[in-house]
């Protein structure tokens, strides 16, 4: 087997979690091969470059081989070559950590107590 749908590949090499949501993502133009967009039903092939936004990651990935089935993480090294800059990581992780007043969608508003460690926080940086 030496092509798969690229839809099928993202959720097998494991940077999904779904099929529908590689799906979907590809449908939304967060999936390039060499620069151009693609639809899921495009064939991916060995050598390829894909670039995938992961939420605020932009990580690119080369395809090492083609996989029958959804393979397990510690094998995801044999499927595809991180090719992700390191300051990728970096802005992302720098983002995580400096994301003071950030709260889950459906949280509500913040209590007094939170209000209070919010403030706190603010005051120390």
């Amino acid at each position: 087997m030496e092509e798969l749908r690229i839809d099928k590949w993202l959720w097998c090499a494991r940077l999904f979690k779904t099929r529908t949501l590689a799906a979907d993502a590809c449908k939304g133009g967060k999936v390039k091969i060499n620069e151009t967009s693609v639809k899921p039903s495009r064939d991916v092939k060995i050598g390829e470059q894909i670039q995938v936004q992961l939420g605020q990651l932009h990580k690119v990935v080369e395809v090492k081989s083609i996989p029958k089935n959804r393979v397990s993480p510690k094998q995801v090294i044999d499927v595809y070559t991180d090719l992700t800059p390191e300051e990728e990581y970096e802005r992302i992780e720098f983002i995580h950590a400096y994301k003071v007043e950030y709260r889950d969608r459906g949280a509500g508003r913040p209590t007094k107590k939170d209000r209070r460690v919010i403030d706190k926080l603010k005051m120390d940086i």
